[in-house]
């Protein structure tokens, strides 16, 4: 800690590193850091979450000056959940352990808070040095990332997953931070996001890291990629579903009205293409509407669009629209059926208009059905 001893609440930043096995670089990093803090005049502390290291990582970090508290699950989200909840500071400025970052910009992260931000991020991408980061990662990775995630969750951060970051410690409540792999990073971005903190970005250099890297290029960028869609059920389910089903209905048109397309008409196997682009494409559709409830009642994630469908649709409506078009697939069901009796019960030649009315009696029982789980869901909401 700098400064001399104060009381709890008058610490203005603390300064959390993850560490694994960073007897290299983690010693330089705490002294960067708390000299940095001494020559701005910022009262603060060094917290170095040591996450189970077998070297001498934590008996280094102590002796450089940091408060140092163990977590032995093993996870860069679980290192930083643990210096979370033993920092003090009114502020938590976040970085590696591995002398990529620069802690010489702690005073800049805080004149951002200062100022009114609640999360500051820095942005590496225009000030990477030689040999810092892979190709790979600069010109695919990152970039891919960073811009699916500002489209679903419009964010407009350049560098989303940037280590060195800084927010105020009173809205980590709100984050409700629960990601224990390399995730974490994301998690908090799209959190803050769905918040709508109030998120700066400034410019910051990348240096080429002290040690060997611990990222796993693949296994990492899946887990990122994955957690952007598992958190965005819209783009997961819904658009994907609704899509599928809106093809499968007008392909199923052109088979059953026998519509001269492309120079030829359409046949049986047309209507069942359609057919199950129809009932996959609907069961899509509920399942992200499942996921959405799920994330609203059981997780606190906010979306507006569901809020308001929500508002408008109530379970009695779901069974309505479901019991309507199962009863009208077996209206047309039972003229085929009536139909094939007075013809003798011989051939039946309604092929699809059979598949049509199968269609429609899934569908409706999916609608009808569905409609139940989401109110289920319902059960745990809080207004």
């Amino acid at each position: 800690m700098t400064g001399p001893s104060s009381p709890v609440e008058e610490l203005t930043v603390s300064v959390v590193i993850p560490c694994l096995n960073e007897e290299e670089n983690i010693e330089a990093c705490v002294t960067q850091a708390l000299e940095a803090m001494r020559a701005a005049g910022i009262l603060g502390e060094v917290v170095v979450a040591d996450n189970a290291s077998e070297d001498r990582s934590a008996e280094l970090a102590t002796a450089a000056g940091a408060r140092v508290v163990s977590e032995p699950r093993r996870g860069y989200g679980s290192a930083y959940l643990a210096g979370f909840a033993a920092a003090r500071g009114k502020y938590i400025v976040m970085g590696d352990a591995d002398l990529t970052y620069d802690f010489n910009e702690i005073p800049k992260f805080v004149k951002h808070l200062d100022d009114g931000a609640e999360l500051v991020m820095g942005d590496r991408m225009d000030n990477i040095q030689p040999g810092a980061m892979p190709w790979l990662h600069r010109y695919v990775g990152n970039p891919v990332l960073s811009g699916i995630l500002n489209l679903f969750f419009k964010t407009g951060i350049s560098d989303a997953h940037c280590g060195m970051r800084a927010l105020r410690r009173d809205v980590l409540p709100r984050l409700d931070l629960r990601t224990t792999g390399m995730e974490f990073a994301s998690e908090m971005v799209i959190r803050a996001g769905k918040e709508d903190l109030r998120i700066a970005e400034f410019p910051i250099d990348y240096h080429p890291r002290g040690g060997e890297s611990k990222l796993n290029t693949w296994s990492d960028g899946w887990r990122h990629l994955r957690f952007l869609l598992v958190h965005s059920p819209t783009h997961l389910f819904i658009a994907p579903g609704a899509v599928m089903a809106f093809l499968g209905v007008i392909v199923s048109l052109v088979s059953l009205l026998q519509i001269d397309l492309f120079g030829r008409e359409w046949q049986l196997h047309t209507m069942i293409a359609g057919s199950l682009l129809t009932i996959v494409g609907s069961q899509v559709v509920a399942l992200g509407l499942a996921a959405h409830a799920y994330g609203s009642y059981f997780m606190g994630e906010k979306d507006p669009w569901f809020d308001r469908m929500r508002a408008r649709f109530r379970l009695e409506h779901g069974l309505m629209l479901g019991g309507a078009i199962a009863l009208v697939g077996l209206i047309v069901a039972g003229v085929i059926v009536g139909q094939w009796i007075a013809d003798g019960a011989g051939k039946l030649s309604e092929e699809r208009t059979a598949v049509a009315a199968a269609t429609l009696i899934i569908v409706g029982i999916q609608v009808f059905f569905s409609s139940f789980l989401l109110s289920i869901l319902g059960l745990r909401r809080r207004d």
